[in-house]
């Protein structure tokens, strides 16, 4: 199958979506799919406002509506389209699909409209209502959690496709013997250093031992001018990572607005048990007590929840990770796709079946 993945999050960005979308494009191509990419790096860039790290192309349109005619008139054509992101390459390849007639999956990764809300004081049914607009068309809206599926069918969204993420599974696992060098217990957080991670929850906690935080962004100077107790390692190489999460006792992740919580994922894996807020997100990664394989401890004090999580056994942890392998990952996502062309079967989609009528 050719499949058409179209996002505003790609590399070099360091953040769950762009690894998520990584992995996706890998395991797709391991199952002998062709991925074709439509992604920021030969666009024109601007620096997102208030996300200077996160580069986006600029009035892209054009050369979107191009690439997609060029690949579904090449060889094989276009089996099926996906928009990972609302971003203007995701805007751009939805306004092109619905101009040539053209069938699209779509997904919801990051919970925006919340993101904005606390930015710039909007309702946050304002920025549900502009994502429903963007989303309306799409012939399935992929989302990672049942929270994240209850909270959109809430707004009206339609129609909802669960698809989980995964995590690479042999990139993450257990390093016997890691260690920072720190006072034990310690309790650990990766990711960007934002408003919307609600990270001050965690650095606020009276919590014996050591607490480290790797990761960069706009709240950086002043979280470290304010938590001088905390150890503040930056980023890191992703390879570098396993031996991290295998070093802590516990990972904290106090965030109340994510759509799925990727690190969590990856903490986990490494044996580490997670602590978090009982919230979309973390009930469905961690799991706890619901079937026997929960990985940490969910409770509305995340003090509690980081206490507690010192009592799950690391193979535990590992365990319920073990569930989340990129393969059956992959798919899913596959299930979910519709042809592009109306009316077509998947995988057989040939050029004279599809835009020469469109484009002449």
């Amino acid at each position: 199958m050719r499949i058409l993945l179209v996002t505003d999050a790609w590399k070099p960005q360091v953040n769950g979506v762009v690894t998520t979308l990584v992995e996706l494009q890998q395991g797709l191509t391991a199952l002998g799919h062709e991925v074709l990419m439509i992604e920021p790096s030969g666009f024109k860039r601007f620096a997102c406002p208030g996300y200077r790290e996160i580069e986006l192309a600029w009035r892209p349109g054009r050369e979107v509506a191009r690439r997609i005619d060029d690949a579904a008139l090449h060889d094989g054509g276009i089996d099926a389209i996906h928009i990972a992101t609302e971003g203007p390459l995701g805007g751009a390849a939805r306004a092109h699909c619905l101009r040539r007639g053209l069938a699209f999956t779509t997904a919801f990764h990051t919970r925006f409209p919340e993101i904005l809300a606390r930015a710039l004081h909007l309702p946050e049914r304002w920025g549900y209502a502009w994502f429903r607009r963007f989303h309306a068309k799409s012939s399935g809206i992929m989302v990672p959690t049942a929270g994240m599926f209850d909270i959109l069918q809430g707004y009206g969204f339609t129609p909802l496709r669960r698809w989980s993420h995964g995590v690479d599974l042999g990139l993450f696992e257990p390093v016997p013997g890691a260690d920072l060098g720190l006072p034990r217990p310690v309790f650990l957080h990766v990711g960007r250093l934002s408003y919307e991670k609600n990270l001050e929850a965690f650095l606020d906690l009276d919590l014996p031992g050591s607490k480290i935080v790797y990761g960069v962004g706009p709240l950086q100077e002043r979280l470290q001018r304010e938590y001088p107790q905390v150890h503040w390692r930056g980023v890191v190489d992703r390879s570098e990572l396993a031996r991290i999460y295998s070093a802590a006792d516990v990972f904290v992740f106090p965030g109340r607005s994510e759509t799925f919580g990727l690190v969590m994922l990856e903490a986990l894996a490494c044996g580490t048990p997670v602590a978090a807020y009982p919230v979309a997100g973390p009930l469905d990664v961690v799991a706890p007590k619901r079937d026997g394989r929960d990985g940490g401890v969910l409770h509305d004090d995340l003090r509690t929840a980081a206490l507690q999580a010192l009592e799950i056994p690391r193979d535990r942890a590992r365990e319920r990770a073990l569930q989340f392998g990129w393969e059956p990952v992959c798919r899913e996502f596959l299930g979910h796709l519709v042809p592009a062309m109306p009316g077509a079967d998947m995988a057989v989609t040939k050029p004279t079946q599809n835009l020469h009528k469109l484009v002449g």
